[in-house]
């Protein structure tokens, strides 16, 4: 075994143990720690992504070098890693574009507990990327929601702590859900490893015996897991939680919480049941129908908005619902459309948070519409940052969402019942988008201070946000590499899928 092949397993218990870690050091010593960790595995993340390029297939990784039912598994191939990869580079991002936000919203004494809830989502991020073991998976996504609360309620106010209940209520009830999934696939097949379990479960596929268990073992898993990503109607915990977060918080939360759940059902769609199984059992339907309500109705919450940070948070479930609509379509290029919308949404709702901070910073610190006016001429980096979030998310050619819209178009094209519904959403939900981003960045570049204006502005140049402009530069250039780079990304999704039989 060549040692690179233990940078999965090593990138895992790295972030695991710098939580420990970080609870005896000071506030300061654990932002580096937390900056260093996430560097460190971003490396090793890059490095067996192309080990696993240059090889050409992918490998497992036994702990302990015992093999099923007494051992557990770490498979990884090219999605996984690019996947980790991604991650990482989005969290660091996010983590260096809100350290001002987090030096004043959290408690001094409290800063390093902070530090750890974001080391072990991390964990559970890398985890949830690369278990072949289905019950391990459970596992972490417990650590998940758990780490994720702590993020929302850390700033100990009124509001994140409504907010920190509402999705530990609706997150548990997503748990609960998943894990009698898991329970019954466990009943039906006598085994937990991923690949061993979908074994089984062709088989049973093929002789038709245990239809039924196995198509409600499937539908809790998934609900509960859309649940968990805040597939609309199970949503309203998100607008506070994303609202009312700090800022780095709301944007690891919108930009890969939600994905690692999303990322999980993807393997479980391919490695656990088998996508042939999916598709026969008629669960993508329910899949699509909700992921096309959910493209018209966060859209629409979104347009109701006067608070800039909630309106980015309904976004999120518009866009959420793209990702659902596109596994709904029952195709691999519907999936590969849905997997590159992971990639663009990452990338650009973490730009937006982060854009929307500087310019709040610029507006007097309010979120109200009515007193953003101008507020593009106060931070011009950050109305420049968050023009190009809103283009992206509307779907503009030079940017990623573009790519998104374009490739579930491609995915629609041909298909018997869908392609109508399909086309018409997308349609739909790319006008409302338009609506609520575009009014939005009109008003920044509105002339004067307006007229409504509650708050008196101020002009902020880059030099005073140092850490927050280098985070704006880096997410836009992101952005603008998956929308005029997409091709080498979409190969590499594809082969991924593939890997993942």
């Amino acid at each position: 075994m060549d040692f690179i092949q233990n940078f999965p397993f090593m990138s895992i218990i790295l972030s695991l143990f710098s939580g420990p870690l970080s609870s005896i050091l000071n506030g300061k010593w654990a932002k580096r720690v937390n900056m260093a960790v996430i560097t460190v595995i971003g490396l090793m993340s890059g490095s067996v992504l192309a080990y696993v390029l240059g090889t050409g297939q992918g490998f497992v990784y036994r702990m302990g070098h015992f093999s099923a039912p007494w051992g557990n598994e770490i498979r990884v191939g090219v999605l996984e890693a690019f996947m980790a990869l991604f991650f990482c580079v989005i969290m660091l991002l996010c983590m260096l574009g809100g350290v001002a936000e987090r030096e004043k919203e959290i408690e001094v004494s409290k800063q390093n507990l902070y530090y750890i809830m974001v080391n072990l989502l991390l964990c559970s991020l890398l985890a949830l990327i690369y278990t072949n073991d289905l019950f391990t998976a459970y596992v972490f996504v417990e650590i998940n929601t758990i780490s994720a609360c702590g993020l929302i309620m850390i700033k100990q106010n009124g509001r994140t702590i409504e907010a920190a209940t509402r999705y530990m209520i609706m997150s548990l009830l997503g748990s609960g859900l998943l894990l009698l999934g898991i329970c019954f696939l466990y009943d039906l097949t006598g085994h937990l490893l991923m690949s061993n379990i979908k074994e089984q479960v062709q088989m049973l596929a093929a002789t038709g015996q245990y239809h039924i268990p196995l198509v409600v073992s499937l539908g809790l898993m998934s609900v509960g897991l859309a649940i968990k990503s805040a597939l609309y109607p199970f949503h309203a915990w998100l607008p506070d939680a994303y609202g009312y977060s700090t800022l780095s918080s709301a944007a690891i939360l919108s930009s890969l919480v939600s994905k690692g759940y999303i990322f999980l059902l993807v393997k479980i769609f391919y490695r656990v049941i088998g996508f042939n199984v999916i598709c026969e059992s008629k669960v993508i339907h329910v899949l699509f129908v909700f992921g096309i309500l959910g493209m018209i109705m966060g859209s629409v919450s979104a347009i109701q908005e006067r608070d800039i940070r909630r309106m980015i948070a309904y976004s999120s479930v518009a866009q959420i619902g793209y990702i659902y609509m596109g596994f709904g379509l029952g195709t691999e290029i519907g999936v590969v459309a849905s997997i590159y919308h992971i990639l663009s949404h990452a990338a650009t709702k973490s730009l937006l948070f982060v854009a929307a901070s500087g310019i709040t910073d610029a507006s007097g610190g309010s979120r109200q519409f009515r007193d953003l006016t101008g507020a593009g001429f106060r931070n011009k980096l950050a109305g420049i940052a968050f023009t190009v979030g809103s283009l992206s998310m509307v779907g503009m050619p030079m940017f990623s969402g573009f790519i998104s819209k374009l490739l579930f178009g491609q995915a629609a094209m041909g298909h018997t019942h869908k392609m109508l519904p399909t086309l018409i959403a997308l349609a739909v939900s790319t006008v409302l988008n338009a609506i609520y981003f575009m009014k939005t960045v009109i008003r920044l570049y509105a002339p004067g201070s307006g007229e409504e204006a509650m708050v008196e502005g101020r002009v902020i140049h880059i030099k005073e946000q140092p850490a927050k402009s280098v985070a704006l530069v880096f997410f836009i250039l992101l952005n603008l590499i998956l929308g005029l780079n997409s091709e080498p990304v979409i190969r590499l999704i594809e082969s991924g899928l593939q890997m993942f039989d």
